[in-house]
């Protein structure tokens, strides 16, 4: 592993020609490491133990790997860059933003280029010791008061990431039907008693290996503690509703950081965010959770690939996500209607020229050899994957909004 050497913002245009050149349309990411001040590191995403404050006692443990990413964290403190996915090359490296700034319609597609104007989705591993804070992410129309973007996401919890449960492998999603706004109001107006009981009014699901949830905007959640892969849109907003977890005190500034400053203690709009109707709806689980679906348009002799993030929100495809099993000594072409951001999660090979090694331990600020971005260039000519070792290769990839002609509904892994 090497460490790259930032190049200047005028020399993007260059570098990213050489950069397309030498990957055949694919760049190379660097690692993308984000902390979070109110979390404890769950230490299996292969970040070094002795980097996991690398920013910083002060500014939490790095508990999160950002994919393929354009879009900057919302942390107090932050450093200006954090967030933003880097491509390397010939030892330089430069932002993915300004590389989709430079040429958009060669990297992203100019359908998806033309209408944002950048590549408006991203991905991460969340991996946490315990559970997060139950909360929520405003819609669109909420976060524009703030001049942000809304953020509809999605799980999907890969089994080579999840050697261990650590503390609490169970998510509390949405309300109990029944509860009412008085409830929740109650349960703010507790803030500073202690525990609010806001988890009181919810249930806690099961997280199983293999198997996914979509998380529409507006929806109480409180993540548990297996690593997540989290496809999601390109904003980093949310409301903390739960005042103590695992017995450290949330902050009320979290519950309001993305709400106008003049709504700050208006109970009343801070729980008009939350979509009444998603929240206690009575078949919460069948409407958002995802068991994996092979794609057998895309699967042949010795590869499989499968939808393990799929649906729409609100009748929109906002991203989806697909897992490539690559078994030993076989190869396939890999052909998607739209660029994605890869990671290998298992073995080693290559994906066209660039080479693919799953590593055991990185240290910030190293370079590896396991994360690609598939421009949309590539992905429509197609792309040759092997697996040069003697595991299964496994991947990861997630997409941009109407992608795929043809997606999956939610429940049709039951059919």
């Amino acid at each position: 592993m090497i460490r790259s050497t930032v190049a200047k913002a005028d020399n993007v245009a260059a570098l990213l020609d050489r950069a397309l050149s030498a990957g055949e349309g694919m760049l190379r990411l660097t690692p993308n490491w984000v902390p979070r001040s109110f979390l404890h590191p769950g230490k299996r995403i292969k970040l070094a133990p002795t980097d996991w404050y690398a920013y910083g006692a002060h500014r939490g443990g790095i508990d999160e790997r950002w994919f393929a990413s354009t879009t900057e964290a919302a942390n107090e403190g932050r450093v200006p860059d954090e967030g933003l996915s880097y491509i390397t090359i010939e030892g330089q490296k430069f932002q993915l933003r300004d590389a989709v700034a430079e040429a958009g319609d060669r990297l992203i597609g100019k359908a998806l280029f033309s209408k944002y104007k950048k590549w408006p989705v991203y991905s991460k591993f969340f991996d946490n010791m315990g559970p997060i804070p139950h909360h929520m992410h405003q819609s669109f129309e909420h976060a524009r008061l703030t001049g942000q973007e809304g953020k509809p996401e999605s799980y999907y919890f890969p089994p080579q990431l999840n050697n261990v449960d650590n503390n609490f492998a169970y998510t509390f999603m949405g309300l109990e039907p029944g509860t009412t706004k008085g409830d929740v109001r109650r349960c703010l107006e507790n803030w500073s008693q202690g525990d609010n009981g806001i988890l009181d009014l919810s249930r806690a699901y099961r997280l199983k290996r293999g198997t996914g949830w979509l998380i529409p905007p507006g929806v109480l959640h409180a993540p548990g503690s297996l690593c997540t892969y989290e496809p999601q849109w390109g904003s980093d907003v949310f409301g903390m509703f739960q005042s103590l977890c695992e017995g450290r005190e949330v902050p009320w500034s979290l519950l309001v950081k993305d709400v106008p400053k003049e709504k700050h203690h208006d109970l009343d709009f801070i729980i008009s965010q939350l979509d009444w109707e998603k929240n206690v709806d009575t078949h919460f689980k069948e409407h958002n959770y995802l068991e994996p679906i092979v794609d057998e348009s895309r699967s042949g002799p010795g590869y499989t690939d499968r939808w393990i993030v799929y649906g729409t929100i609100d009748g929109q495809q906002l991203f989806s996500a697909k897992e490539l099993t690559v078994e030993p000594g076989a190869k396939c072409k890999l052909q998607d209607p739209g660029a994605s951001g890869w990671i290998t999660v298992q073995g080693r090979g290559r994906i066209g020229k660039l080479p693919l090694q799953t590593p055991a331990m990185i240290h910030f600020g190293e370079d590896t050899e396991d994360e690609v971005f598939i421009t949309h260039a590539a992905a429509t000519a197609g792309v040759e994957v092997e697996n040069t070792g003697s595991e299964p290769l496994v991947s990861l990839r997630y997409f941009g909004p109407d992608t795929h002609p043809k997606l999956p509904a939610v429940g049709a892994a039951k059919k």
